[in-house]
């Protein structure tokens, strides 16, 4: 494990797992869906232990307590012990509330309108 003093946000979001590549943190970053200490973060924001991430992904609010620094992606063991995991219970409830799907039995697979619709719902 690499332990550094100064780590790039999208490349602490990769290596401790929260996104699967670094592209896709920088993407999250650039849409304005990750905030560092309450302020929006482009992917080149330097990080520092105690701060806190808010990530807002698949209709959750994520929240994520720094406590490590590492620029390499590792095991899932060791990504979990630079990071305090901030996220209420009640978030993951709301969110399945609001993604649930309602279709009618006998409807048959979505049309492709339909499965535009349910996708622009979805990620809005």
């Amino acid at each position: 494990m690499v332990k550094k003093k100064e780590v790039r946000l999208d490349k602490y979001l990769w290596a401790v797992r929260i996104f699967k590549t670094r592209s896709i943190a920088a993407e999250y970053c650039k849409k304005g869906k990750i905030k560092v200490n309450d302020t929006h973060s482009k992917p080149s924001k330097i990080i520092n232990i105690n701060d806190v991430i808010n990530v807002y992904k698949n209709h959750i609010n994520y929240k994520y307590k720094v406590t490590g620094l590492i620029d390499k992606r590792v095991s899932s063991e060791i990504a979990k012990q630079n990071y305090i995991n901030l996220t209420p219970e009640s978030e993951f409830v709301i969110s399945n509330i609001y993604k649930t799907e309602n279709r009618k039995k006998g409807l048959g697979r979505p049309t492709k309108k339909d499965r535009r619709n349910i996708n622009k719902f979805l990620n809005n």
